[in-house]
């Protein structure tokens, strides 16, 4: 792995967005509109139920900033592909001498920047207008944030792979993906309202051991380390097939000349 090869890949990444300023929209807009959402909601439900308001409902926002931690996380990887494709510079990378743990590494960079742009910007905006601070969590911030981009890391290299196996026209699965495992990820209410067979699949997701986590620390201030620990050791192995797969298939794609599909787009 060379520092110096990430830093340039890093870069000309980051060089996309001060040449196109309107890309930066997508970053900022949908998490914005997310936020404003759920909050709006929130504040409805706390002027229509009166003193029997439960505390738990404010919670959401704190889902809404966590869940765009692992959203962005996965965009990272998966866009940081497809800006290359859309830009026709795929197959200038790959003939460079950049390795997989070389462009994995600019990805997770990447992943990591756009996830904090978003984070600083909904936390301030849920203290100014919804007075929710995330940061009443303290230090248990970091074991959430850090497993929440690991996951991040994981689908997106999940879905750079099904793109690269099924071409151009798995595009979209970029976006997809992260939201086929939300209904099961615990984001917005506990495991156990979903049912019995389903509960099996929240807690194979090491994020929803993350967003169950969240809310029992907002309402108790106890951090559940043996839950931690278990979500941990699943984003490890999330993490490691995610890669084996990646490497996997952009091995393949280059013996076989599968990008040259993305180039001829």
């Amino acid at each position: 792995m060379s520092f110096v090869t990430i830093q340039a890949l890093v870069m000309r990444y980051l060089y996309l967005y001060t040449r196109t300023p309107v890309r930066a929209v997508e970053l900022i807009f949908w998490p914005l509109v997310h936020l404003l959402v759920w909050g709006y909601l929130t504040k409805y439900l706390q002027q229509n139920t009166g003193e029997g308001f439960p505390q738990e409902i404010t919670y959401l926002i704190g889902a809404v900033i966590l869940w765009d931690i692992l959203f962005r996380a996965q965009q990272g990887v998966a866009i940081f592909f497809l800006e290359d494709v859309w830009s026709r510079n795929l197959l200038n990378i790959f003939a460079a001498p950049v390795t997989n743990a070389d462009y994995l590494g600019a990805t997770y960079v990447v992943g990591f920047l756009r996830a904090a742009v978003t984070t600083v910007m909904l936390t301030g905006l849920s203290l100014v207008l919804y007075q929710f601070n995330i940061f009443i969590l303290s230090w248990k911030l970091i074991p959430f944030i850090a497993n929440l981009l690991i996951f991040g890391w994981a689908l997106g290299m999940i879905s750079t792979a099904l793109i690269v196996r099924w071409g151009p026209a798995a595009e979209t699965l970029a976006w997809a993906v992260p939201f086929f495992i939300q209904p099961f990820a615990a984001v917005y209410y506990p495991i156990s309202i979903l049912p019995a067979g389903l509960q099996w699949v929240a807690k194979a997701l090491p994020c929803s051991y993350i967003f169950e986590g969240m809310r029992e620390a907002l309402a108790t201030g106890k951090l559940d380390w043996g839950e931690l620990g278990l979500a941990t050791a699943l984003n490890l192995i999330y993490l490691a097939l995610a890669g084996w797969l990646w490497v996997r298939v952009m091995n393949t794609a280059r013996e076989k000349g599968l990008l040259t599909k993305f180039a001829s787009q």
